[in-house]
């Protein structure tokens, strides 16, 4: 946890995504008179074995197998940390290899990442950004992530050296994804990594639909299922976009999904579809975040996470 925001973790266990929650209080126990990792769950030492109701700290923290869960008060904490972790990444991506990639999804995460406009500690002449999703339309149209984006951070960091994977800016979905597959496959591996024969991106960023959706991968499409094209085209009658490939999600190398607040879509917020994607029984068609269960850091805030057995 960075410096400043104190934390209760709360160690569990979870089998493979569909099934139920299994809290391991011995193990639990364990971890905390010994310290030491146990099964493939890494158990450390909690500080304090307590509900995450009620006196809470400003953040909480529950590490599930090889994903962890933060929940922050609110929105606004969500994004502070968000932020941070974006700053941590790119730091460790440019010691590293001397380069950062990062996607971006659209939605409520682009204001979030309004708090990295200006000057910040990443060095983005040597970061380069794709969208994890995007609609096809001229990229000045108002519903363009890309349109969306610039005033709130993006010209920022385009002035500060940023180089951005755009699409042309037509209608044309099926030659926007191979264009956009094209562009990210052109790049040396020395700015984009490849694993299994995906890009592997350094850092992905990811919101998630009240119906699961991630990117452009809606519940019961193929487009969920597919396995070998990068980037795939989601043809719909009123609005068609591209989107990165479930593959290419999960072959970053760190997944980040936030999710937090309220909007006019979304008036309840997100409680049900978190119980949904991290622990009712869904499978990655039914409720394609799912598939995340296991691999990503979650930062939710506390409505987001209100419904959550696990507190």
């Amino acid at each position: 946890m960075s410096p400043g925001h104190p934390s209760k973790v709360i160690e569990t266990m979870f089998a493979s995504p569909g099934s139920s929650l299994v809290l391991v209080a011995l193990a639990t126990l364990l971890s905390e008179a010994s310290g030491f990792a146990l099964g493939p769950a890494m158990l450390a030492r909690s500080s304090r074995s307590a509900s995450l109701r009620g006196g809470a700290p400003a953040a909480a923290s529950l590490r599930m197998a090889s994903r962890e869960v933060i929940v922050e008060a609110d929105v606004d904490a969500v994004g502070k940390r968000l932020c941070a972790m974006v700053e941590e990444a790119a730091g460790k991506a440019i010691k590293e290899r001397g380069s950062f990639s990062l996607a971006i999804p659209g939605g409520s995460i682009l204001k979030m990442l309004k708090g990295l406009q200006g000057k910040s500690s990443i060095e983005w002449d040597k970061s380069t950004m794709a969208y994890v999703n995007h609609r096809c339309v001229a990229l000045d149209d108002e519903t363009s992530t890309h349109f969306k984006a610039r005033p709130l951070f993006l010209d920022s960091w385009m002035e500060q050296g940023l180089k951005v994977i755009t699409l042309e800016g037509t209608t044309d979905a099926p030659k926007e994804a191979a264009a956009y597959a094209a562009a990210m496959k052109a790049l040396p591996a020395s700015t984009l990594d490849v694993v299994g024969g995906f890009p592997a991106f350094d850092l992905m960023l990811i919101g998630v639909g009240l119906d699961g959706h991630v990117g452009s991968l809606y519940p019961d499409s193929p487009a969920v299922a597919e396995q070998k094209e990068s980037v795939i085209s989601v043809v719909k009658p009123s609005s068609s976009s591209i989107s990165l490939s479930m593959p290419v999600m999960k072959a970053s190398k760190r997944i980040v999904i936030a999710s937090a607040g309220k909007s006019d879509k979304y008036p309840l917020g997100k409680a049900e579809g978190m119980v949904r994607a991290l622990e009712a029984e869904e499978t990655v068609n039914s409720f394609p975040a799912c598939a995340f269960r296991e691999g990503a850091t979650w930062i939710l805030d506390e409505g987001a996470a209100a419904l959550l057995k696990t507190k």
